[in-house]
């Protein structure tokens, strides 16, 4: 057995696109699906930018906003996930306090699997 960490304290700080938030990476599949652990502070944010792969923002503790170019900002919290496909332009911050597991990469498809509480497409 193996024991890894991936707190907050192994990882890197990023502040691209006026960002403000820690990257813990966890694994890289082969099939380039990438998996991070994204730490943000009080009102930390991953900066408004284009999505290169598919991304699939899972929030684990805490809560926050997420948007897209259409809509506003929406709150997510514990439990829910907020999916962008490729090119969407989107941006996700919080007041509180937030840490969210990302899964990024052209296989990452969610709507096999997870119950859809809000779609930009239906509003």
């Amino acid at each position: 057995m193996k024991i890894y960490n991936f707190d907050l304290e192994y990882g890197e700080k990023i502040e691209k696109f006026n960002s403000n938030f820690i990257f813990s990476k966890i694994i890289r599949f082969h099939a380039e699906v990438n998996v991070s652990c994204f730490y943000l502070d009080p009102n930390g944010i991953v900066g408004y930018h284009q999505a290169v792969t598919p991304q699939l923002f899972l929030v684990v503790q805490g809560n926050g906003w997420v948007r897209d170019q259409t809509s506003g900002k929406l709150p997510i919290h514990q439990y829910q996930a907020a999916f962008w496909n490729k090119d969407e332009w989107h941006e996700a911050g919080t007041d509180t306090g937030l840490v969210a597991i990302v899964l990024e990469g052209d296989l990452v498809n969610p709507s096999n699997s997870m119950s859809i509480i809000w779609d930009d497409a239906a509003a």
